[in-house]
């Protein structure tokens, strides 16, 4: 079976989507699986074992002249048509990905009914019902391999694993530290204003880690660079310095880099996710969305909220985001040390309203 699978962005949806690819190969090593995606999640798909083809949108491509904008459109229009798929999966559910699916040559076009931009649901020839929003979000992508056939998988498997190059740069970054002592990522930026928590805290809960006598790294991408220097400001030439990796890593590296954490305290951002998927405990910081929709999938991992009356509100900017402001380092610190104390603890079970 030729199949496509259509995740567009963003990053932390396109690691949550990954199990439905490597649950195809699992039970149908003869199919062949191809990927719709946008450039910024794209490096995290090329080279992956359940995948044959990684299929790039030009809509977020590199600045150029307008011909060489046409010329990749062309060649991007090619390379739809140039397969006939038995089953093209949309598992974005929005315009953007309908306008995609309609190009692609498939007399079976897959995905669900309703969603946020319901009118997306007509480039498909077969709807599933719309889904629960509270339902969390891989549970609900998984829903999508009864109609190819193929069973929900008893353990979810997200096939990144890193390369011995990446191993090898991760080396890089960690060399000098004592490697007795655990590694704690802190990943600070998040896309929506209203999940971040303030840059005082950051700063605060490094040092409470550092003076607790773990290694502190600061992740993020390029643009994230001034709150790496923040939170590691004041602490250069130590042995016990935390670090700032943020634009030192690209997607693969960082996932590689997070393999080797013994905890990654995040905001609920695609880094939260990418995590989760490496197999590390994760503490996500959550205050106007929802975790048990987008929480970290999966045992070990914890959820810091207030719960406040006012959320989830799901609204990217707040004038007084208590739900996050509120959150103490202190509190995060303690509960890093609880992850750290023993075995990772089976994630709580989050349900609506909890």
């Amino acid at each position: 079976m030729r199949i496509l699978l259509v995740k567009l962005s963003a990053l932390g949806d396109v690691v949550q989507s990954l199990p439905v690819a490597m649950a195809i190969k699992a039970q149908d090593p003869s199919a062949r699986v191809d990927w719709l995606v946008e450039p910024p999640a794209a490096p995290l798909l090329q080279g992956h074992p359940a995948l044959e083809r990684v299929i790039v949108s030009p809509r977020k491509g590199p600045a150029g002249s307008l011909w060489q904008k046409a010329g990749r459109m062309v060649g991007f229009r090619r390379a739809l048509a140039s397969v006939r798929y038995d089953a093209v999966v949309d598992l974005q559910g929005l315009i953007k990905s309908a306008i995609l699916v309609s190009l692609c040559r498939s007399e079976r076009k897959i995905g669900f009914a309703g969603g946020k931009e319901p009118a997306a649901a007509l480039a498909l020839n077969e709807r599933l019902p719309a889904y629960d929003p509270d339902r969390h979000a891989l549970l609900r992508y998984l829903d999508l391999l009864e109609p190819l056939g193929y069973q929900r998988p008893a353990q979810v498997q997200y096939g990144l694993w890193p390369s011995a190059e990446e191993e090898r740069a991760v080396d890089e970054l960690l060399a000098g530290w004592d490697q007795a002592r655990p590694l704690i990522l802190l990943h600070p930026v998040a896309l929506w204003p209203s999940k971040l928590w303030p840059l005082e805290h950051w700063v605060e809960l490094t040092r409470l880690l550092v003076e607790a006598g773990v290694n502190v790294g600061v992740s993020g991408a390029a643009g994230d660079t001034a709150w790496g220097r923040a939170m590691v400001a004041g602490w250069t030439g130590a042995a016990s310095a935390p670090r700032d990796f943020t634009g030192r890593t690209d997607l693969r590296v960082l996932a590689a880099l997070q393999r080797r954490a013994r905890a990654v305290v995040s905001t609920d951002t695609g880094a939260m996710h990418l995590a989760a998927a490496m197999g590390a405990p994760t503490l996500a910081l959550f205050g106007p969305t929802a975790p048990w929709r987008t929480g970290p999938f999966g045992a070990g991992h914890q959820i810091i909220r207030l719960g406040l009356e006012c959320g989830p509100c799901f609204r990217r900017g707040c004038d007084n985001p208590r739900c996050m402001n509120e959150i103490t380092a202190t509190a995060v610190a303690e509960r890093v040390a609880e992850m750290l104390a023993g075995p990772a603890a089976r994630a709580k079970e989050l349900v609506h309203g909890h």
